[in-house]
């Protein structure tokens, strides 16, 4: 039998329903619906989470290692939160970032005219503070994928990019 703990700690609240894993505490709630077999089981114990299989199977075992880091993160996320940290780098044009109701627009990027658009995720706060951009929320996934999202608004096509280091770059995560 393989298995792995999640510590569940104190004022956090799981619930399983099935396949359905329900994490609630002082920042907020997460929910997720694992696509998981039928010999992967997910137990709660006491303050621990508990997620086992009958099976040795090297892609089982992966499974349950990658369903316990899940759960972890909703944890950690519903406690502390997530916080990425980017950095908006130029050295030809000075850039401005700007969060307006569903996007953040990027302008004057490389002496662009039109904006550069980076669609929000819902669930992300965003701040932005002279070059600094701080993203924040419960959710890893969606924090990481508007990190992603900015990154990806910058990217330069065309140019040296030993020379043209412009962009929005990811700094540091918490």
């Amino acid at each position: 039998m393989y298995f792995k703990e999640v510590e569940i700690p104190e004022g956090v609240n799981v619930e399983i329903l099935g396949k359905k894993v329900k994490v609630s505490g002082p920042k907020g709630n997460l929910e997720r619906e694992f696509k998981i077999k039928e010999d992967i089981k997910i137990e709660k114990k006491e303050n621990k989470l508990i997620v086992s299989s009958e099976s040795e199977r090297r892609k089982i075992k992966a499974l349950v290692g990658t369903i316990a880091a899940h759960i972890r993160n909703m944890v950690k996320g519903v406690t502390k939160g997530f916080t990425y940290k980017l950095k908006v780098v130029f050295t030809h044009f000075p850039v401005k970032v700007k969060v307006e109701d569903d996007k953040v627009l990027i302008e004057n990027f490389l002496g662009e005219r039109v904006p550069r658009v980076a669609k929000r995720v819902e669930g992300v706060d965003i701040q932005v503070k002279g070059q600094d951009i701080i993203l924040t929320g419960i959710d890893i996934e969606k924090v990481g994928l508007m990190a992603s999202r900015l990154e990806q608004a910058c990217r330069i096509t065309g140019k040296d990019r030993r020379v043209f280091q412009d962009g929005i770059w990811i700094v540091g995560r918490e």
